[in-house]
């Protein structure tokens, strides 16, 4: 049975990253073969256990850890799902940057970080309950610093990583926080007597939180989600903690492939819906999540309008594409009920097939022209025809370009339409559509920026004297096999659906829809996502194919809004100077330097303290003289000292 080699999911990678970085400088490929193999076992057995427990089938194992905790694996629907995709794409991008970082001298260290980087996130996923999730969760962010660091020498770089992993420790302390709140709340609840453990089960397991929901005060359940929320704010970038991740671009382009596609950024939208019962108990929290959703995806698609480097816009797309799956979460959630988990994470699953794909393409034409402008580029399809296809594919996808009620198109088609209807369903049970706007908006911009780029990119004449090439097939394979889930993953859509919308069910968890009969959404409503989709393909096509349009007006240090938007709303300004800088240096450093300086040195050059330990001091050092006869007086005087205390203590017994 491949559910007994559970464990080895996560200790295959693990091992991997032990021998490549002892043993890497000594193997071909600087040891790269070992993590792609063990990466390849971890999803051979993912897929292994799926075919076992499909379609009603679960993998609990347990033992027992410290004060009433465990340390667990949990693979249900949800978890199989995410296991397999995290394994499967890890290992494609694992392939292609044995080509990509072929020149690189430091390639053991890169290998082994990566394959610890995919063990962590497989063990957040294989968590079975909420403490050891966030014990992987922070090795993840540990990884993340170490590889958007990778190359420490460049100081962009060492600087990105470190705002990465101080602005994700934001979303950190609220995600522990809300732990800490839920332990209380539910060790208040077991001491009451009013909830029990069953025999096997632990405080903190996933299955034990669901069945404590009912018993958890609401306002301490809202607080909770709030604070898992904030976790999953700064792991996912959603606003306002999204601004590190355009910068995590500083690191190789496989390594923003992993960050973006398969890994990190997933693990907040993973959150959610791990937790999704009890946001689903508390609809204040939902509503949050909803809004929180919808405007990041609006208000990074903004800036992926007018980024010139061509990962930066793929970074914001990835900052976007994540808010929909929030959105997809909080209004789905609302209406539909634990159905929103199989929208949120068809849509996750697709993006990574389309993102790590569209990442790769751009890291194959970074590697053959030596740039990441996409202005110093142009007249790549010719020599580039595979890249250039595949990304046209990828594309396709992100903008969900499709054909509706015949139900032929690319995975985004099906995942991204279905979170823009789900929002117009929660806009009409509710009278609230302002979801719904942010999220048709956010999609003709989406449009608009990704074929931007593809036209600057491959069209019209070269714009520069760079050699361009195709890239070699270890890098143009993994291209390929990614561009066919792009196109066809979708119609894998009912039976996904279906398949995660009995996840809870199998834990004894249920969850209640909106009342009321589902109502075929207007035909309108089925065509607006096509519609903005090929209307940001046109738009493209006119302004940065047929030059229809002259953009040097728009694009000038003189438009205000250009300059807002390419300064990115000055978020950066924002925070390294405001906060950067007048908070943390002007205010806590010189307050630190404050009480360093002027009280606690003060206090010893005023001689308050000095003075009294020096004058202690000569006492003592009189009473050192060196005399051996002296020494012994005093010792046997304190032995006689003692012999009385005794007696008098115990009264002569």
């Amino acid at each position: 049975m491949f559910s007994d080699f559970a464990a080895l999911i996560v200790l295959l990678p693990v091992i991997a990253f032990v021998l490549t970085l002892f043993l890497g400088k000594k193997l071909p490929h600087g040891g790269a073969y070992l993590p792609i193999a063990a990466i390849a076992g971890s999803f051979i057995i993912s897929l292994g256990i799926f075919l076992q427990i499909y379609p009603e089938g679960i993998v609990q194992q347990s033992i027992p850890w410290f004060a009433g905790m465990n340390l667990g694996i949990l693979i249900d629907p949800l978890a199989v799902v995410m296991l397999m995709m995290v394994s499967f794409v890890s290992m494609l991008i694992h392939i292609y940057a044995v080509g990509y970082m072929s020149h690189d001298p430091a390639r053991p260290r890169y290998f082994a970080e990566t394959s610890l980087f995919t063990a962590a996130m497989l063990s957040v996923v294989l968590s079975d309950n909420i403490l050891q999730f966030f014990i992987s969760w922070e090795l993840v962010g540990l990884c993340s610093f170490l590889l958007i660091g990778f190359w420490y020498h460049k100081p962009s770089a060492a600087a990105a990583a470190k705002k990465a992993f101080l602005v994700t420790r934001v979303g950190d302390v609220l995600f522990l926080a809300g732990i800490v709140l839920l332990y209380v709340n539910m060790s208040d609840i077991i001491t009451s007597r009013a909830f029990s453990l069953a025999p096997g089960n632990f405080i903190l397991q996933f299955k034990s939180m669901f069945d404590a929901i009912p018993l958890i005060d609401k306002t301490q359940l809202t607080y909770i989600t709030l604070l898992f929320f904030g976790g999953a704010v700064g792991k996912s970038g959603q606003f306002p903690l999204h601004g590190w991740l355009p910068d995590a671009m500083e690191g190789p382009t496989t390594v923003s492939a992993l960050i973006h596609a398969a890994t990190m950024v997933t693990a907040g939208v993973y959150l959610v819906a791990r937790t999704f019962p009890m946001f689903v108990a508390a609809p204040d929290s939902l509503l949050v999540v909803a809004y929180v959703g919808g405007f990041t995806a609006l208000f990074a698609a903004t800036m992926g309008l007018v980024m010139n480097d061509i990962k930066r816009v793929l970074a914001y797309s990835t900052v976007s594409q994540l808010g929909y799956m929030m959105l997809a979460l909080g209004t789905a959630g609302a209406v539909v009920g634990a159905k929103a988990v199989g929208i949120s994470m068809f849509h996750l699953i697709s993006h990574a097939f389309f993102k790590a794909l569209l990442f790769l393409c751009a890291g194959s034409v970074i590697h053959a022209v030596g740039t990441n402008d996409i202005r110093e580029m142009g007249g790549l399809f010719g020599k580039m025809k595979i890249t250039a296809t595949t990304m046209m594919i990828a594309a396709l996808a992100l903008a969900g370009i499709g054909i509706p009620f015949i139900n032929i198109g690319t995975a985004g088609f099906f995942s991204k339409d279905a979170i823009i209807e789900g929002a117009f369903e929660y806009g009409e049970k509710t009278g609230d559509l302002i979801p719904y706007g942010f999220a048709v908006i956010a999609a003709l911009l989406t449009s608009i920026y990704i074929f931007r780029l593809w036209f600057m990119a491959f069209t019209g004449t070269p714009r520069s004297e760079r050699h361009s090439h195709e890239s070699p097939g270890v890098m143009t394979g993994p291209l390929m096999i990614l561009a066919v889930f792009a196109l066809f993953f979708g119609f894998s859509q009912t039976g996904f659906y279906h398949y995660l919308e009995t996840n809870f069910e199998l834990m004894g968890v249920s969850i209640a829809a909106h009342e009321g009969e589902a109502v075929p959404p207007p035909i309108i409503v089925v065509l607006l996502p096509v519609i903005v989709g090929v209307l940001g393909f046109l738009i493209s096509y006119a302004i940065y194919h047929k030059r229809m349009l002259d953009m040097s007006k728009l694009i000038s240090s003189q438009n205000p809004l250009y300059k807002l938007l390419l300064n990115r709303y000055y978020e950066p300004k924002i925070g390294a100077d405001l906060i950067g800088v007048k908070l943390t240096h002007n205010v806590v450093a010189q307050s630190g330097e404050f009480v360093d300086r002027k009280i606690i040195d003060g206090l010893v050059i005023d001689n308050i303290i000095s003075n009294t330990l020096f004058q202690l001091g000569e006492v003592v050092r009189k009473l050192q003289t060196g005399v051996v006869q002296n020494y012994a007086s005093v010792t046997l005087l304190g032995i006689g000292l003692l012999l009385v205390l005794l007696r008098i203590k115990f009264g002569g017994t």
